[in-house]
């Protein structure tokens, strides 16, 4: 068995750790099974396609979030136009400010 060091940027390294440990896994097994995943040429279609199945058949793929709809344009436009009566930020800070 091998050891590697890996360098990653924190952020990235403590987003990975934060999904292992909701996983149940060590960082060191959620790592080799990522490996593995990403490496295994058995799956067909276009790199996304193979990847995406790859990290599904490991294990790795996180459930995906509530899908959001586009707010009706209508309802955008009478929101903007609501947005611009009352008071001003600028006369806000002014009046906190005096």
């Amino acid at each position: 068995m091998s050891q590697i060091t890996w360098r990653a940027p924190d952020e990235l390294v403590e987003r990975v750790r934060r999904t292992a440990t909701r996983e149940g896994r060590s960082l060191n097994e959620y790592l080799t099974r990522l490996a593995r995943a990403a490496t295994d040429p058995e799956f067909a279609g276009s790199d996304v396609e193979r990847l995406r199945e790859r990290l599904s058949q490991a294990g790795l793929i996180a459930p995906a979030g509530a899908i959001r709809r586009r707010p009706d344009p209508e309802e955008a436009r009478r929101a903007r136009r609501e947005a611009g009566h009352g008071t001003s930020l600028s006369d806000l800070v002014a009046r906190e400010r005096g």
